[in-house]
């Protein structure tokens, strides 16, 4: 796990990066520092040899930068396509398939969903991708995951608590 500090390094990074994206209350702030995660992560899978989180991240790479321009469901229905039946064929095991399917769940967040159904379709790959990171031995994988369903549940709560305190507000001023 730790014979190879330089992939441990770029996972570390990807932590940091992934606790400041999903502390984003905006989407598009969300998505471009999402962007800059996953080309990270291109790296990081890259040195400690994971390839199919390597497929899985660049294919992030460039969904995450379309989804900044469209968020066509035709684009995030071949996203999944593609990223399935590549993951299927790079895939030696199961074990392979729990980046693909997290991007899959990442893609049609990112393209069909917004506010805070985006932010529990997130929570849900996460839990794929924490699988992942702890197979293939990701020290920074493993805590950006399990920091981001921390954070991001968090992010969720108060979203949430926000929109009722708006509601509630405005169910005041009609009213009165």
């Amino acid at each position: 796990m730790l014979d190879n500090p330089l992939g441990q390094l770029f996972g570390l990074l990807s932590f940091a990066l992934g606790v400041y994206c999903f502390y984003q209350h905006d989407d598009r702030k969300l998505k471009i520092f999402m962007f800059i995660l996953q080309f990270n992560n291109c790296i990081h899978f890259a040195l400690l040899g994971a390839y199919t989180a390597v497929l899985s991240s660049f294919l992030s790479v460039v969904r995450t930068g379309l989804s900044l321009k469209t968020s066509s469901r035709l684009v995030a229905w071949l996203f999944i396509a593609l990223s399935f039946g590549l993951g299927w064929y790079l895939a030696d095991d199961w074990v392979g398939m729990l980046p693909v399917i997290g991007a899959c769940i990442g893609t049609y967040a990112l393209f069909c969903l917004t506010g805070i159904q985006m932010r529990i379709a997130f929570l849900l790959g996460a839990s794929f991708w924490l699988a992942n990171n702890i197979a293939v031995g990701s020290i920074g994988g493993t805590l950006l995951e399990l920091t981001l369903i921390s954070v991001n549940g968090r992010t969720i709560y108060r979203m949430v608590r926000s929109e009722r305190q708006a509601r509630l507000s405005r169910e005041g001023s009609v009213q009165g």
